[in-house]
């Protein structure tokens, strides 16, 4: 009898046996390479509403003075849309530490995430597994983008923050893209489940039932 932490499809010469276990891994390896494929384009954030970033609670929060700085959505849009240029190089940091992890992460009920319910489970337990560790990679090139941006709209902004530092801002932003960068592959691991056969990848097509 075949255990249930493997599945053998040895009757098929396309189909390996593989464990559950390899199955989330390569779920997760080739939803995290599509998901940055799509973001390490230009306008890859901002152009997904899946992935685009919020303007900083910091910044939201100051009603007078970003008023009289963003007088009208094109200016907020503008500012924006810094942000979100700002996160390529970010996300450039942060997918070799996502594609570690999913190469070093010790996966739990295996079984659970592949069969259950939830379109996105694989990717929601790498986030929880991960926890703040993507954000303290991104961290520093926010701050750097911050201090170099070739924006004026954005250090017009900084300066007239009184209380809030830059790295303040970095951190809002850095946790703004981690969250993204999640949602991104989440929505390619939940494209993959509805089509494994898209990927022609035998240990998905075989995980998902596909002959």
């Amino acid at each position: 009898m075949t255990s249930l932490g493997v599945l053998s499809l040895a009757g098929c010469a396309t189909f390996p046996s593989f464990t559950l276990e390899d199955a989330v891994r390569r779920l997760l390896f080739v939803s995290t390479d599509r998901a940055f494929q799509r973001l390490l384009q230009p306008g890859g954030f901002w152009d997904d509403q899946v992935a685009r970033l919020a303007l900083p609670e910091a910044i939201g929060s100051r009603g007078g003075i970003m008023q009289r700085i963003l007088t009208g959505p094109i200016f907020r849009e503008r500012l924006q849309r810094a942000f979100n240029d700002m996160a390529y190089d970010a996300a450039e940091r942060a997918a070799p530490a996502v594609t570690d992890a999913v190469r070093t992460i010790g996966i739990r009920n295996a079984l659970a995430l592949l069969r259950g319910s939830d379109p996105m489970a694989a990717t929601n337990f790498l986030h929880q597994e991960m926890g703040t560790s993507l954000i303290e990679v991104m961290l520093p090139e926010f701050g750097d983008a911050l201090r170099v941006s070739r924006e004026p709209l954005v250090g017009e902004v900084l300066a007239a923050m009184t209380g809030v530092d830059v790295g303040a801002i970095a951190n809002s932003l850095a946790f703004e893209a981690d969250n993204a960068i999640f949602r991104a592959i989440g929505r390619e691991e939940a494209a993959i489940r509805a089509d494994p056969r898209s990927t022609n990848d035998p240990v998905l097509m075989g995980a998902f039932g596909i002959r």
